[in-house]
């Protein structure tokens, strides 16, 4: 360590600290500008200027190495004046106030400035603010010249889109032929927003200081398990594929199910889609899981067993999540299913053609390997019996498997088919008489999956009516467009009035409609054309408009309007004491990942209602130190999004093959390039703020 003394305070400092550093260090703020932890110093802003015994000048203490015995002055009147001057010149070409959150303004009040030339009037270059570009704004005026920006992007991320331009006065910080960010190599790393003192860059989505890691990281804080995709993804580009897999299964059991068929939230909020296409963040994990060489498994131990019981009522994502996680905890656990096979609706309700059989049955295989039983054809009616059979907690997670119901005149006919049912039917193997034309009601991902399923198992045309127009439909625009590939039609703005049983087919009165102002949902609310209605005559019509749960009233469970249980949103806590739910049961029809997240919330709940602490992540990987260099691409912003191949319509016909097809190592690994690396703004090291309390003082 080295010995020296700043403001009559003797410190130390590490070997290679600057002044300024060792300062900042032991609690003594020096002003400055141009400094960021991150970034080499240059001394561009001169406002850390200091004293040193037997040195000449006032050196930058921000370039000026710590040296054994230094003796520092920083705040003589000589330097407290010299910086009221050096701030007075750094304002008189800003145009107007900075802001408030600003480091300029708070140094600037911090220092005070001292006005050297009486009646000036401050004349701004006038630059015009480019706020055409992607993510962020240029306000060139308000820009200081500190070179933070340029710096970070130069030195630290080694991408060198932009720097300084022209020359003198005139000199600006900017692109090198003034061409648009995405044409000079830029990978919108925000780091430039990130270090700017000034308020010259800025994001265009401005938010509050506690939403910062969820609107600068979306992708993780959209998933609702939480899995880190910016590290896997990172880990995908870098061919680390089992490091990837196992960041996923930190957080899910579920990782190749997810893989094929999550509904991604974290695409929708990922960030690159503001330049082109979202990165392909489901088809990653689908190709990391499918490389699992189960390394991660030899790093799985469970607690020691308690002694004590959990039953969890349900076989679904988020009841064998939920018992995943309390075996791990040492808790024996029991999975009762009604059904025949477990998976829940990820077995009765979503094709083979979309998640083959034996990847589920994989998965589950192995939570089953860790030792939790499941019993099917289980039917459970009455909690009372699981507490007597010595059961200590209870979970129910008994999904939403009930059709709901058109509300229309005839829909009582027995060619009239709700999409779960008829789902739940095919998946098992049951007959359900589907020939001929067929009316699928419905906008969601069921009616995608209901219309393909009816056109693989008897049906010579299928025929989707949706009451509004495409633009406004839930269901995803990818199972959209398959299902329109696989020869789907929908009828838009259409939905049913009335059914009746013609001489050989079923005539539906259906109301055209229009779209009017938007309504809960905040999608546009249709409202019907009067006397615009047409007859659409079909075979089948099977309604997919939505479901509901079906708890039993003997399970003795407060439930709300809509018949949902129920329970506490963070805890899954019901009114019944020892009793948990979660997923579908709770919140209604939702998605997969969603009933994971449930799953986990209830596995915290239940382990600290049996006495444990609640900790069930696993670690299956040490954190990596990120790579802050991102290099120069100059086709980065340009880079096409991968598009997941699929099997040729001819393979379709008459059978449930899976239709997708997976990523190959190159591809895999050239859509993971494609991330903005969002994280690693996050990481930047903030610049030194003054001290508060005399910040407010002054």
């Amino acid at each position: 360590m080295i010995s020296l003394t700043i403001d009559d305070k003797k410190i130390e400092a590490e070997p290679g600290q600057t002044v300024l550093e060792a300062a900042l260090q032991a609690g003594i703020y020096i002003p400055n500008l141009c400094y960021c932890p991150d970034i080499p110093p240059i001394g561009a802003c001169r406002l850390c200027i200091v004293e040193i015994e037997g040195a000449k000048g006032l050196p930058a203490s921000c370039t000026t190495a710590a040296r054994e015995g230094m003796v520092v002055r920083t705040n003589t009147p000589r330097l407290l004046e010299l910086r009221r001057n050096i701030m007075w010149l750094t304002l008189s070409g800003y145009p107007g106030e900075p802001e408030k959150s600003s480091q300029l303004k708070k140094v600037a009040d911090y220092i005070g400035a001292k006005e050297l030339l009486p009646g000036f009037v401050s004349r701004p270059v006038n630059i015009p603010p480019i706020l055409n570009e992607p993510f962020f704004a240029r306000d060139l005026d308000k820009c200081i010249l500190c070179g933070r920006c340029v710096r970070m992007c130069g030195e630290v991320r080694k991408t060198g889109a932009i720097g300084l331009v022209n020359r003198g006065i005139k000199t600006i910080i900017g692109t090198g032929r003034g061409e648009p960010l995405k044409d000079s190599g830029c990978k919108f790393c925000l780091a430039c927003v990130e270090v700017c003192p000034s308020g010259a860059l800025y994001d265009k989505e401005r938010f509050e200081e506690k939403d910062r890691e969820k609107k600068l990281l979306p992708c993780v804080n959209t998933c609702p398990a939480g899995i880190n995709v910016a590290r896997y993804v990172r880990l995908i580009a870098a061919g680390k594929f089992q490091d990837a897999l196992e960041v996923i299964r930190e957080k899910v059991p579920f990782p190749l199910v997810l893989g094929y068929a999550c509904n991604h939230p974290c695409e929708e909020a990922c960030r690159r889609g503001q330049l082109n296409k979202p990165i392909s963040i489901k088809a990653l994990k689908r190709f990391v899981a499918e490389r699992d060489t189960r390394r991660w498994r030899s790093k799985l131990a469970a607690a020691p067993e308690t002694g004590k019981k959990a039953a969890i009522v349900g076989s679904g994502p988020g009841g064998l999540t939920a018992a995943w996680y309390l075996r791990l905890a040492g808790h024996s656990v029991t999975v009762f299913e009604a059904q025949s096979e477990p998976g829940g609706m990820l077995r009765s309700a979503i094709p083979a053609y979309r998640l083959p059989r034996k990847i589920l049955k994989g998965e589950i295989g192995e939570i089953e390997s860790i030792g939790v039983k499941i019993k099917t054809g289980a039917e459970i009616k009455s909690l009372d019996e699981l507490f007597k059979r010595g059961f200590d907690t209870v979970f129910v997670a008994t999904g939403a498997p009930a059709g709901t119901k058109m509300g229309v005149p005839g829909e009582e006919d027995p060619r009239v088919l709700d999409g779960i049912s008829f789902l739940n039917a095919v998946s098992y193997g049951k007959k359900t008489g589907i020939t001929g034309e067929v009316l699928i009601v419905g906008g969601g991902n069921v009616a995608m999956d209901v219309a393909r399923t009816a056109l693989r198992t008897g049906a010579k045309k299928a025929v989707i009516l949706y009451r509004r127009t495409r633009g406004e439909m839930p269901a995803l625009p990818e199972e959209v467009e398959e299902a329109l590939t696989e020869g789907v039609k929908i009828r838009f703005l259409t939905a049913p009035y009335a059914i009746s049983a013609g001489k050989n087919k079923l005539n539906v009165e259906c109301v055209r409609m229009k779209l009017g102002e938007p309504d809960s949902s905040g999608r546009r609310r249709p409202v019907p054309i009067e006397g615009n209605n047409i007859v659409i005559k079909a075979d089948r019509i099977i309604s997919a408009i939505g479901q509901k749960t079906a708890v039993p009233a003997e399970f003795a469970l407060a439930t709300d309007k809509k018949g949902n249980i129920q329970a506490d949103a963070e805890t899954m806590a019901c009114s019944r004491a020892g009793v948990f739910a979660g997923g579908d049961a709770v919140s209604g029809p939702a998605s997969i990942i969603e009933a994971i997240q449930a799953g986990r919330k209830a596995a915290v709940s239940m382990d600290k209602y049996l006495g444990g602490k609640g900790e069930i992540d696993r670690k299956f990987l040490p954190e990596e130190e990120a790579y802050t260099c991102l290099g120069r691409d100059a086709d980065f912003c340009y880079s096409e999004r991968a598009e997941i191949p699929v099997i040729p319509m001819a393979k379709r016909h008459n059978n449930f093959n899976l239709v997708e097809r997976s990523f190959d190592k190159k591809t895999a690994m050239a859509e993971a390039k494609r991330c903005l690396r969002c994280e690693l703004r996050l990481k930047i090291t903030k610049a030194p703020m003054p001290p508060l309390k005399q910040a407010e003082k002054c």
